[in-house]
């Protein structure tokens, strides 16, 4: 019998050692609003689906959060240090991020303005490519929380299809490049 793929997604991305550790992990640090999001979730589906490891290819966890209380980088900082060490026994790199601060610095580095989000499953719905929009977070040993705002179709599918018209030359790279090394994904043009 074929799940739904919610929970196939679920049961996929606890096939990565890694993404286990991090969603049993987080919540001991007490994050506001913290998900493990994008690449280690989506590219572990991508993996399985080619025979792959599942951690082949994948190149950080992304930990989002979100606390307005202190926007400074010097706090976010000192965020990703804690987080860093609470998984320092995993040969990986995590990439930890407040998302109540990224409009203070997404323009001048992306040249583009980026509005305010109100927690972090909104800045897991504005990714380039729809079907990485996904994140995950522990909600109890067993359960977890997904965030998927364009579902989960597409991924399942391999089609990547883009989220932010105006931006077709980022996108472009990034579906080529997931292309390279997956090749089943088909990539629809911006």
């Amino acid at each position: 019998m074929k799940l739904p793929l919610s929970e196939q997604f679920q049961h996929d991305i606890r096939r990565n050692p890694f993404n286990v550790a991090l969603l049993e992990g987080l919540p001991a640090l007490g994050l506001p609003d913290c998900w493990l999001v994008a690449g280690c979730l989506f590219q572990t589906v991508w993996n399985l689906q080619t025979g792959a490891e599942p951690t082949a290819q994948i190149n950080d966890y992304d930990v989002f959060y979100f606390d307005g209380e202190d926007l400074s980088a010097e706090a976010e900082k000192a965020v990703q240090a804690r987080v860093a060490e609470a998984f320092r026994h995993l040969p990986i790199r995590i990439e930890t991020m407040n998302q109540a601060r990224v409009h203070h610095w997404y323009e001048g580095y992306f040249h583009e303005p980026y509005s305010a989000l109100a927690n972090s499953e909104e800045g897991i719905s504005r990714y380039l490519v729809a079907c990485t929009c996904v994140g995950a977070q522990a909600r109890s040993a067993q359960s977890l929380a997904l965030s998927a705002p364009y579902g989960l179709d597409d991924l399942y599918a391999g089609i990547l299809r883009p989220n932010w018209v105006d931006r077709k030359e980022l996108y472009q790279r990034k579906c080529e490049s997931y292309a390279a090394r997956w090749p089943h994904l088909r990539i629809v043009p911006a």
